[in-house]
């Protein structure tokens, strides 16, 4: 094992095979592939490259399978994979098709737009997952929208609240990433061909007309020029994949907290084998909650890394793009990873509606306490108000009982009492938040 997301052991809590198997050394190996048949192609249209051979380079591409040791061998020694590649992409075009493979590119063009065919595809994946988990929690939203629970804030009680506003709390980041995707998309999955040293010069004056028909070969956007030493876009992917990842994150730790014994607001078991404990039969450890702030924390982490591969060197660098290929993919799988398992804890979650309402209190009606302050100020002064309802909390702390009945033997004002001992009385714009949430979702 070198990472969590390669071990079979620990890999189905870290890892996420489908995204995974898209950066596969094979994966890798088919998509600089495709890469050099698209430029073969997009040079026969301009007439740099024999059709002929474009053909038969393509042909190849289909066929191609790399001898993955001698690419190690040869990325070891020249610090990248397409020096090796070529040769054996060379040998198995064959004959004198083998002489165009690869004409006026450099190593970078065919690596960078193979990770962003690469990265396309894992695209295709997690933007599928997140619609499906943001029609999730959506669902959870409005299906709860009267569970009363008890809001918190800095781990304590602070007022009423729905769990179906919690779950579009849930819900609104995860929406906001699924808005910021097509402008990503288009900064993100452009074609890289710019020579060995952004200047096209093998092609004398035809170089951005080969990058252009390349690009639509590849159905990729083509930039306004190489982009080898400029990787905002690829820090932006990475900061995309941790926000996503961070929204779940903080479902996550919310989960686990929801899930604590003597909390039990939630279970995310589903009375089944999850979470079980190798001495203690009693337990469900929250296990998904765990993985998903784990995958925050570490995705959050990479991206510090990823940032520092902005740092280039003149107009074409070495170190910051090898520390894109160590950090980039695990950032991706663990995305899809977090997804896949937010999604799968959606569909088992049990919320338990009638905990939450236990839990409000407890029985004490301390949590109503601002709301007894505003009922109180339309009969005095707010100051006042504040006064008389700490000096009840404080009675009931002390000595028991609920806070209204601590009120109304401290004041005459015409309260509505009954309303008031309802905590969900005081849920302000819970149902128009809830709308508005899922219209956003919609949208």
């Amino acid at each position: 094992m070198v990472s969590a997301y390669d071990s079979r052991i620990l890999g189905p809590l870290f890892g996420d095979p489908d995204t995974a198997r898209l950066f596969e050394d094979a994966a890798a190996v088919r998509a600089m592939a495709e890469a050099e048949a698209a430029l073969a192609r997009a040079e026969a249209g301009l007439g740099i490259v024999p059709v002929e051979a474009a053909r038969r380079i393509t042909e190849a591409a289909a066929s191609f399978a790399a001898d993955l040791d001698a690419l190690g061998v040869g990325t070891e020694q020249s610090g990248v994979p397409v020096i090796e590649f070529v040769r054996q992409f060379r040998a198995h075009v064959g004959g004198d098709a083998a002489q165009w493979v690869h004409w006026g590119a450099t190593s970078q063009d065919i690596v960078d737009t193979a990770l962003v065919l690469q990265l396309r595809d894992a695209l295709a994946v997690i933007a599928g997952r997140l619609d499906r988990v943001i029609a999730g929690l959506a669902a959870l939203a409005d299906a709860h929208r009267g569970t009363v629970m008890a809001a918190r804030t800095r781990y304590q009680q602070a007022l009423p609240t729905s769990f179906g506003l919690k779950c579009a709390g849930w819900l609104l980041p995860l929406v906001r990433c699924r808005e910021r995707l097509p402008a990503l998309r288009l900064r993100l999955l452009a074609v890289q061909f710019g020579g060995a040293a952004g200047t096209l010069a093998a092609l004398d004056d035809r170089g951005v007309a080969v990058m252009e028909a390349m690009a639509a070969e590849l159905d990729l956007a083509c930039p306004a020029g190489p982009w080898h030493a400029q990787r905002d876009g690829i820090a932006e992917f990475g900061s995309w994949l941790s926000l996503v990842t961070g929204a779940l994150g903080k479902l996550g730790q919310d989960a686990v907290l929801l899930a604590q014994t003597e909390v039990g607001e939630i279970d995310e078991s589903a009375g089944g084998d999850r979470g079980g404990s190798s001495t203690m039969p009693q337990k469900a450890n929250p296990v998904t909650g765990e993985a998903l702030a784990a995958a925050a924390r570490l995705t959050a982490g990479l991206l510090g890394t990823l940032h520092q591969a902005q740092i280039q060197e003149h107009e074409r660098g070495g170190v910051g793009w090898q520390m894109e290929w160590a950090t980039l993919p695990t950032m991706v799988v663990a995305t899809g990873s977090a997804l896949a398992k937010t999604e799968a804890l959606l569909g088992r979650l049990t919320v338990s509606a009638d905990r939450m309402r236990a839990n409000l209190g407890p029985g004490d009606g301390l949590i109503l306490a601002e709301a007894a302050t505003f009922a109180l100020a339309a009969h005095m002064p707010r100051p006042a108000a504040q006064a008389v309802v700490k000096e009840a909390a404080r009675a009931v702390i002390a000595g028991g009982g609920h806070l209204v009945d601590a009120l109304r033997e401290r004041t005459e004002a015409a309260v509505d009492w009954d309303r008031l001992r309802d905590p969900a009385c005081y849920l302000g714009s819970n149902d128009l938040l809830i709308d508005r949430a899922l219209a956003a979702a919609r949208g």
